[in-house]
Formats: structure tokens, sequence, C-alpha cells
């Protein structure tokens, strides 16, 4: 557990001391946030805020997990570095397309699905050659899978990458909101992948690498608490799609390694409700051109109603944590009593 303490506190100590540095080179450089017309009139006092502060969570991300790592072989913890510099450098892309075009939007919706479906098919392809992982489902992780998917498995993976990346994106539109849910759910992961290391570790073939997506889990989540402490309101620097694309990706491949895919749904249960909410505003106002939120996603839908951006904030994180205690709870139930 030293290892996953370790990763957590350096990935913390890099992104706390070395971010008022970033945020200075950002403002000679003129990165700065451009922000969508049509949002809340009282956020466009954020623009030009500094932006792309994803890339030090990423930096101190991977060199914390490397530096802790258990083994130079190459494994889980490995394909979980890949999964981050995969899609931190497509949101990296898209945040320099919107410098260069001066707007809110980057890159092609068609462009980055073409690379999020890359990425996923080598993920799925590692994962299934390489690192033990079955294309079997499990309720829960229970020790009796209910479905195996076969090539299918490959859609699945897609699915997730695509889902978890652009959910985690969609919810980083508000100060410090996305920072501190990713880091919520990196606190049950580390949890489930350190239970699963210590009870199964030879029973179970994706159990082998359970010790480094722990200690990347907490390499992530000691980034995150870092890069809240400049992100929190007023933000002094937002992440950007380089660092929620990534973030996305992280979750969507540790649940993967962990095999706790469907539990994913619970543990993010914040990043589903802000996703799903712009899924069915645009939905509903295709057909009946009207709009059931007044913005989404659902976060700018209470800020229009009067609530404050700290209110929301906290009100938003409370669900979070609730939604992992709760997923953290029936992963516990159901893995134990699989044995």
């Amino acid at each position: 557990m030293y290892r996953v303490l370790g990763a957590l506190l350096i990935s913390l100590i890099i992104c706390i001391t070395l971010m008022p540095l970033l945020i200075r080179v950002l403002r000679r450089y003129g990165i700065g946030q451009y922000i969508r017309e049509d949002g809340p009139s009282f956020h466009f006092a954020k623009e030009g805020t500094p932006t792309m502060g994803g890339a030090l969570i990423l930096i101190s991300s991977i060199l914390s997990f490397l530096l802790m790592q258990v083994s130079l072989e190459i494994g889980t913890g490995f394909g979980l570095v890949f999964v981050a510099l995969a899609l931190g450098m497509l949101g990296f892309a898209d945040d320099l397309t919107k410098l260069r075009l001066s707007r809110s939007l980057g890159l092609k919706g068609k462009t980055k699905l073409f690379w999020q479906l890359a990425v996923s098919i080598a993920l799925a392809y590692l994962a299934t050659h390489y690192f033990g992982i079955d294309t079997k489902l499990y309720f829960f992780r229970s020790s009796n899978a209910f479905c195996d998917l076969g090539i299918w498995y490959y859609l699945l993976v897609f699915l997730m990458i695509v889902g978890t990346s652009n959910a985690v994106n969609l919810t980083d539109g508000l100060d410090g909101l996305a920072s501190g849910a990713v880091a919520l759910v990196m606190t049950a992961y580390i949890l489930i992948s350190y239970t699963q290391f210590r009870n199964h570790q030879f029973l179970y073939g994706h159990v082998r690498g359970s010790l480094d997506v722990a200690i990347f889990a907490g390499a992530t989540m000691g980034s995150c608490i870092g890069f809240l402490w400049w992100n929190a309101p007023p933000a002094r620097i937002f992440m950007g799609d380089t660092g929620s694309l990534a973030l996305g990706g992280i979750l969507a491949s540790i649940a993967i390694f962990t095999k706790t895919e469907l539990l994913l749904i619970i543990l993010g249960g914040l990043f589903v409700i802000e996703a799903m909410s712009v899924i069915l505003q645009v939905l509903f106002y295709k057909m009946t051109k009207r709009r059931i939120f007044r913005m989404a996603p659902l976060h700018h839908h209470f800020e229009l109603a009067g609530w404050s951006e700290f209110t929301v904030l906290v009100r938003f994180w409370i669900v979070a944590g609730m939604f992992v205690g709760l997923g953290f709870i029936i992963f516990y139930i159901n893995y134990i009593g699989g044995k």
C-alpha cells in the first residue's frame, strides 16, 4: 500500500508546486479558454483563463506511477499510460485547434471519434491478448460471469472509451467539478484494485496487475487533488480537453482492467447524468423543438435556475460521492461474497 500512497503524494506535490509556473507560462503565450457564446453570461468573466492544465495532470500521474510501479514488465500499468498519453494528445490537438481558430469548438466530431476508436481497438487487443483480461461480463465482479461477449468485447471497450472521455469532458464546465469528481471515483478504484490484489492475486488473470492499477489510480487521484487546488472557484487554470479526455479514458481503462465495466456506470454516476442530460436535450429538441433543461449539461441548468456556481459544485460533489460510496458497497458485497 505504501507504493499507492507514495504515488498519490508525489503526484499531488508535483501538481501543487508546478502549477503556478505552468499558469505563468500559459499566460505569457496567451493560451486561454474560450467560452461558449450560448452559455451563462456570468461565465464570460472566465474568458482567457489559462487552459490545458491537464498536461501537468498527465505528467505528474505518469511520472509518479513510473517511480512507484511494481516492476518494469509491460502490463496493465503501462496500458493505462498508453491510454492516458493517447487521449491526452488527442485532447491537446483539440485544445490547439480551439486556440488557432479562436473558438470554443475544436476538432471535428468525426476526427475525435476516429482516434478514440483507434485507441479502443489497441486497448482491447492489449487487454485480451497480453494483460490476461477475458471478454466476459460479471455482475459487478462476482466470481460467476453471466455473459461472454467474445469479439463484441471490442465494441464494449469502444463505447466505454468514447462514453467516459466525452462524459468527463462535458462535466468539465464548472470550476473544480470534473477534477473533484474524478478524484472521488479514483478513491473507489484504489480500494477496488487493492482489494483484488490482496484477495485474488493468484486466482484471476487480470488481478495479477491490480497493484499497478491501484498505484496508477493513486497517482491520478493525487494529480486531480493537486490540480483542484488551483482549479477550485475561482479557477486560475482549466484542464482543457487535454485533461478531460485523458481522465475519462483512464477511468474506462481501470474499469476494464479490474473487470468492473458495469460497475463504472454507478461509480461514475455523476458523469452518466451529465452526459445523459446532453443526449436527452438534443433528442427532445430535434423531436419537439423544445428543451427539457434551460441548458445542458445539467450543471448549467441549475446555474440558470439561480444556484450559485459554488452551490452547484458542492451539491454535485455530494451526488458524485454518494454514487462512489454505493458503487464500492455493491462491489465489496459481490466480490467478497463471490470468492
